[in-house]
């Protein structure tokens, strides 16, 4: 079952579908769950493991009467069986003929497939299909009915969750729970097919590693000074695809449980602005921390934020993590009534600056904890990794000063990685290592063991010859954009 060249990265997930796909000895029927937020490429992921094995593969439309839905499920039945007259009068029958027609379709060395797409769309008018999915898993276990694998896929990740959840019909009978998130970095510059480090960096900035935006636009910024065009044409043009305002609202309707979305913009917009608690969030809204405390727990259920802990000191903090969203919220959301009136080029001059301090500063350092964290181990020859990527506040006890830390790896009580990730327009200089000296110190201080730390410095703009010259003595590693990208 080899992926096919069209899919980016998802070398690990396509294993996991690989698995269990492949028949054995207990072909009775098995249960996954797929899901992942809009964008992140669950269709094209599971369309094409269903075409590589024959597979019926069946997509649900949002807002459908019942008798529409399930009789464009018979239809999709015939079709993939080459047979008519499939009988539509209730779901149980449907699926049963569903799985029967894959069976016939299956190759001998894979199981027979069914896929059903944004499930809770069928839900919603027919909640009882999780347990008619129970009835035919037991009586399949029983021999009483056909075999196979289902895979359920959903968009709504609080419906996807909750399937599995508490007293559900498929608690304990999904063998797959598959979560579809984006592609890393440097699998994005390879789904964009942009060439240019920086480029790429600005590009992630704003629409991260969702492989559904890129169908979405006709053609990809190659340098910087496209990019410079591209936002206004693209992200800030009303009426187009990815016009992020448009595109924000569509996620948020995903999850049933938001329905005042006018509060989660709110809390959104003051989260992507600094407010990082739940005390500021509140002040910042105008609401109490027990009218913020359930609109936060939805937005981390979903994904679009989420908490860092201070790996020194145990507090957390909230911050946006999906790029689109954080770019909506600070760049597009506050000149609406501009890009309403055609104004798009005028809006991103004026909003250049809180780009780069707000989104592209902070998203430089989140590419530098992933490098850590993902590529580090690999290109430093540390096979044992850094342990635990994150950030920190350290205290100095002796000279009473509070640094702050942008990359920390943490084994323990081992302090595997310090580093410092600057897009400030300047070149790093021996200040820099200087200053993770002086952590690293602040950290033996507080007990930790510093020994076999490496020092990092990371920089959008270069480095000064002095701190070449250091690092060429091997005090520190110096990262820039293109060795983050993987061509230094």
């Amino acid at each position: 079952m080899r992926k096919p060249a069209s899919i980016v990265g998802r070398d690990l997930e396509w294993r996991v579908l690989e698995r269990f796909l492949k028949a054995g000895d207990d072909d009775s029927l098995k249960i996954g769950i797929v899901s992942g937020r809009r964008r992140a490429g669950k269709t094209h992921l599971l369309a094409a493991a269903a075409e590589t094995v024959g597979g019926l593969y069946h997509v649900c439309v949002q807002e459908e009467g019942d008798l529409s839905a399930r009789a464009r499920f018979a239809a999709a039945i015939g079709a993939h069986g080459g047979v008519t007259g499939v009988a539509t009068a209730d779901w149980e029958s449907l699926l049963t003929s569903a799985l029967e027609v894959a069976a016939r379709t299956a190759p001998a060395d894979r199981a027979p497939l069914l896929v059903i797409d944004e499930f809770p769309y069928a839900m919603a008018k027919a909640p009882q299909l999780p347990g008619l999915l129970q009835l035919l898993y037991d009586r399949a276990r029983r021999g009483e009915g056909p075999g196979g694998r289902v895979i359920l896929c959903g968009s709504s990740l609080s419906v996807m969750r909750e399937l599995l959840a508490g007293t559900k019909p498929l608690r304990g009978r999904a063998v797959v729970d598959l979560k579809i998130g984006p592609l890393d970095y440097r699998q994005s510059a390879e789904l964009w097919g942009i060439g240019d480090a920086e480029t790429n960096l600005k590009v992630h900035a704003c629409v991260g590693g969702y492989p559904g935006y890129r169908p979405l636009i006709d053609a990809a910024p190659q340098s910087p000074d496209e990019f410079e065009r591209w936002v206004p044409d693209t992200l800030l043009s009303k009426g187009l695809g990815v016009f992020t305002t448009a595109e924000v609202d569509y996620l948020l309707r995903e999850d049933p449980r938001i329905s005042d979305r006018s509060a989660y913009y709110d809390v959104l917009g003051a989260i992507a602005r600094g407010s990082t608690t739940l005390a500021k969030i509140g002040t910042e809204t105008g609401r109490s921390k027990d009218a913020v405390r359930p609109l936060l727990a939805t937005l981390e259920s979903s994904g679009y934020v989420a908490r860092r802990t201070d790996l020194v000191r145990g507090r957390s903090s909230i911050g946006v993590c999906d790029p689109i969203i954080r770019f909506d919220r600070l760049i597009t959301a506050p000149r609406l009534g501009q890009l309403g009136l055609g104004r798009a080029e005028q809006v991103w001059k004026a909003m250049r600056d809180t780009f780069r301090s707000q989104i592209l500063g902070p998203h430089f350092e989140e590419l530098a904890r992933e490098w850590v964290h993902r590529f580090a181990p690999e290109e430093l020859d540390r096979p044992d990794g850094f342990g635990e990527v994150g950030t920190a506040n350290v205290h100095d006890q002796a000279g009473r000063a509070k640094y702050e830390v942008d990359v920390l790896g943490l084994q323990g009580k081992s302090v595997a990685f310090i580093g410092e990730a600057k897009a400030n327009g300047q070149r790093q200089g021996v200040g820099a290592l200087s200053r993770l000296q002086v952590i690293r110190t602040a950290l033996g201080d507080l007990g930790y063991r510093t020994g076999e730390t490496v020092l990092g410095v990371f920089s959008l703009n270069g480095f000064t010859p002095e701190l070449r010259a250091a690092a060429r003595e091997g005090e520190a590693v110096l990262l820039d954009l293109d060795r983050l990208y993987g061509k230094g």
